[in-house]
């Protein structure tokens, strides 16, 4: 597949990894800002994922990635792609001129498309724009989390095939901020795939506490292969993932030093600090190594075979 050029300059990578992680660092390394941060969120509106999480729904997706991966010849790896450049197709839904209709400007896109790559870059993933839709349709913008109108948005403006990554951008209802389609769906839907995000999720927007960018970088999370941290409480890593710890309940706010599930078979504090997490956008600046595995595998085996 040659629009796939795998990054090379692995030093490059590791110094943007690193530094992006000082920076989302800072941002909660005061013991005050924590503090303050932590009572906010008492008082700050509950936000969603709308991903899907049907547990026979997931537990039919790990069989089959289960039966992919057996299936494997003698020698070969499920991620036979450890890393590479995603081309990214990017639909504005506005209800008319001008931003605060969802008409988002270049710029904003731009900051996103940069969010991203830092989120991504210690993995060896990259996100290239390649192209940018804007259509006003003021059903699709106000109506974007309803199964009929995301299925008449989706099939007008979809655009490439399952490497390829389609953001749209829209005034989600519900109380969500996003929601995406896994890998393993692509097959048996490739017009649905792709990740929707609230405009006011984008850097700068209007959702106070996940204006930074990171609703988008969650969303894709789940469109490489990846569930919530907290998915399945403190009963097992219904994540499957090992390295992140069970997590009782979604996170709200920073609440650094919080452990949900004390005495489970995978015991440590609650990966708050995740970007599989609920957390304000603020506290969010990791992947782990466990979902980095996780999201080659799936990517190699999904998107890429």
């Amino acid at each position: 597949m040659t629009k796939f050029k795998y990054l090379t300059a692995a030093a490059c990578v590791f110094v943007i990894a690193i530094g992006f992680l000082l920076v989302k660092y800072t941002a909660t390394a005061n013991t005050g800002d924590q503090v303050q941060i932590q009572e906010r969120s008492s008082e700050q509106r509950k936000y969603f994922c709308g991903t899907d999480h049907d547990p026979e729904r997931i537990a039919n997706a790990e069989r089959d990635f289960a039966s992919k991966k057996s299936a494997l010849k003698p020698g070969t790896t499920a991620a036979s792609l450890t890393g590479g450049v995603v081309n990214v197709y990017f639909h504005v839904i506005n209800q008319g001129d001008g931003q605060r209709n969802g008409d988002v400007p270049d710029r904003i896109i731009q900051d996103q498309m940069s969010g991203l790559n830092q989120a991504f870059a210690a993995g060896g993933w990259a996100f290239s724009l390649v192209g940018v839709s804007r259509t006003t349709n003021a059903d699709w913008y106000n109506g974007c989390h309803l199964g009929s109108v995301e299925v008449a948005m989706k099939s007008a403006l979809h655009q490439g095939g399952p490497t390829d990554l389609n953001i749209y951008t829209c005034n989600l209802g519900d109380d969500l901020l996003g929601y995406a389609t896994f890998p393993v769906y692509y097959n048996g839907d490739p017009l649905r795939d792709g990740v929707v995000v609230h405009t006011e999720s984008l850097p700068g927007g209007s959702i106070r506490e996940y204006n930074e960018g990171d609703t988008a970088t969650h969303e894709v999370g789940h469109w490489m292969g990846l569930y919530h941290t907290f998915q399945g409480g403190c009963n097992g890593q219904a994540d499957f993932v090992s390295d992140t710890p069970a997590q009782r309940s979604p996170t709200y706010g920073c609440p650094v030093g919080r452990d949900s599930c004390t005495g489970t078979r995978y015991p440590g504090l609650d990966p708050i600090e995740n970007f599989m997490d609920y957390s304000f956008d603020a506290c969010m600046f990791q992947f782990t190594s466990g979902q980095d595995t996780r999201m080659d595998e799936q990517f190699s085996l999904y998107r890429a075979e």
